[in-house]
């Protein structure tokens, strides 16, 4: 998972998870659903052309004042591959890599929807080899790209019950 490759699908500044990616203004629909729909009130027809494996491409605060975890689930059942923005609610933030889902904070200038891009985690960069543009962004500590690659905190913890973040991360 340190090669992620998909197109741009890009999105604007203050996009609140909760409000167009979960079931707080939609109750009773299921994730299933809600990713049939997600970010359509700030994107009309996001959700029905997003392809497996694309990536968001976000303004600042993505995901602000989101506190649902189930905005990453959303996601995931949507195929979203990682999400780059300049900036991320803290919140949406820890439950994205929670859930491994990979989240870039960087300069997101140049790139427009559509795009074809490779994210390297390891090597912390983000090139968009049509328009030669080349990211290097600080690579995700090695503690976080474990949480990723096992699929989510939870996932890595069945997996290692002895391991301690903490002290690996240090």
């Amino acid at each position: 998972m340190n090669i992620i490759k998909g197109s741009a699908r890009v999105l604007g500044d203050e996009v609140s998870t909760d409000i167009h990616c979960s079931s707080k203004y939609l109750p009773g629909k299921d994730t299933a659903f809600i990713a049939t729909v997600a970010f359509d009130n700030v994107a009309p027809g996001f959700a029905k052309a997003f392809v497996k494996g694309d990536v968001i491409v976000a303004g600042e605060n993505f995901g602000i004042n989101s506190s649902r975890e189930q905005a990453v689930h959303v996601m995931h059942r949507m195929g979203v591959a990682a999400i780059i923005a300049p900036s991320f609610g803290r919140q949406f933030y820890r439950n994205a890599i929670n859930n491994g889902m990979p989240v870039i904070e960087c300069d997101i200038g140049g790139i427009a929807a559509g795009d074809v891009m490779e994210i390297d985690l390891a090597g912390g960069r983000i090139t968009v080899p049509a328009k030669t543009i080349v990211r290097a962004v600080p690579p995700l500590p090695a503690a976080v790209q474990a949480v990723l690659e096992a699929g989510g905190l939870i996932p890595f913890l069945q997996q290692h019950p002895d391991w301690n973040l903490g002290e690996k991360a240090a």
